[in-house]
């Protein structure tokens, strides 16, 4: 790795602190971390408009936009005594770092691994968070309600396939193999629901919950027969 400058990334800190400072912008001087949370929101959804438009320039800005927000929180929390742009990188170098022994080990800790697909990748991932996280003792925990609810779902099915609640959740899944397919199938069932005056978001919502109550007590049964099962 080399310590290269950045001296464009450097220039926008220092754009950001001069509209922070007592003599800079009022608006930019009385946001918070909860006051800004709406606009990274924002941000983000436009970020991932610009992904799928795969326009150059759209990219290009709205990188920068949620890179600002990074930037902005960062400065906030330095003024606060809390934490510094610098701490949140340092950080999120040694988790790389650290979620990435293939990469970054010894060659005898890469040659243990034995790390051939993404999969094995992942595995070793998540065998490091339960290591980092021992306090996250449910396959839920650490998952943001607040997600979109199609977002939500595939992440929660995901941990439903992880304890093997999977297919025993979904016995009448339909079968949809392309998203061509897909597409046209849930704006139908959309409409449908607006034609019949029924919330498709709130509905597929409380599904998720059930789906969570079923996981937490899969999870517990999961628990009790090992314990059983060591006791014999």
């Amino acid at each position: 790795m080399t310590d290269a400058p950045h001296p464009k990334l450097d220039e926008l800190i220092a754009v950001l602190e001069r509209l922070r400072a007592p003599r800079g912008c009022a608006w930019d001087r009385e946001q918070t971390h909860e006051s800004l949370v709406q606009y990274l929101i924002e941000e983000t959804y436009e970020l991932v408009d610009a992904i799928e438009s795969g326009n150059r320039e759209e990219l290009i800005e709205e990188l920068g936009d949620v890179l600002y927000q990074v930037v902005f929180h960062s400065d906030i929390a330095a003024e606060a005594g809390q934490f510094t742009l610098e701490d949140v990188a340092e950080h999120m170098t040694q988790k790389m770092i650290g979620r990435h022994p293939h990469v970054f080990g010894d060659a005898a800790a890469q040659a243990s691994m034995n790390i051939r697909s993404a999969d094995d990748v992942m595995a070793v991932w998540d065998d490091l968070k339960k290591t980092e996280k021992p306090h996250r003792t449910s396959v839920l925990d650490g998952i943001p309600q607040g997600m979109p609810a199609l977002a939500l779902a595939d992440k929660l099915l995901g941990r439903a396939h992880k304890v093997g609640l999977l297919d025993a959740t979904l016995p009448g899944a339909v079968n949809v193999t392309a998203e061509d397919e897909l597409g046209p199938l849930l704006l139908a069932i959309v409409a449908s629901a607006k034609a019949n005056g029924l919330d498709s978001e709130r509905a597929l919502r409380t599904a998720l919950r059930e789906l969570q109550d079923e996981i937490r007590e899969h999870e517990v049964q999961q628990a009790g027969d090992a314990g059983v099962i060591g006791l014999g």
